[in-house]
């Protein structure tokens, strides 16, 4: 067997970008980025942005951080930085509108991407929740304008 020299450049190539290459074996980012900030304003509500993919792999940290959020009027999680998102996302997700709505609370979800917005809408979420393309929109959706 001969081997091919261009073969390993060819698999590499065919990878999304957010695969690389560590030594012979090929690893995936797992980079979730979230920030949780209450609004200073006085509006009662907590802006949790998220960038990068929600999937199995950073769902977790999703998960913890949401889990942290207490008696709050209103949670607007903002996904307009998330290309990607799973079932398991999802149902962080579900789950993080229910412990809010618990505490007498409410919950919008901003996101102006394609593909996340078809996937919200193709599963229903966007009937449990308003689903909304800025934070401007969301604040007035939880006030019910």
């Amino acid at each position: 067997m001969v081997p091919c020299p261009n073969l390993r450049a060819t698999i590499m190539s065919s990878l999304p970008l957010r695969w690389r290459t560590t030594g012979l074996r090929i690893a995936r980012f797992i980079v979730l980025e979230i920030s949780v900030e209450p609004n200073e304003e006085g509006d009662g509500y907590h802006l949790c942005r998220l960038s990068g993919e929600v999937d199995a792999y950073t769902v977790g940290e999703f998960r913890e951080t949401l889990g942290g959020i207490d008696n709050v009027r209103w949670l607007i999680i903002d996904l307009s930085e998330v290309p990607f998102m799973d079932s398991a996302g999802l149902g962080a997700l579900i789950g993080a509108i229910r412990r809010v709505r618990e505490s007498e609370g409410d919950v919008a979800v901003v996101s102006n991407t394609a593909g996340l917005n078809k996937l919200l809408h193709t599963t229903g979420f966007d009937r449990i929740v308003p689903v909304t393309e800025s934070l401007e929109e969301a604040l007035r959706a939880l006030a019910g304008e």
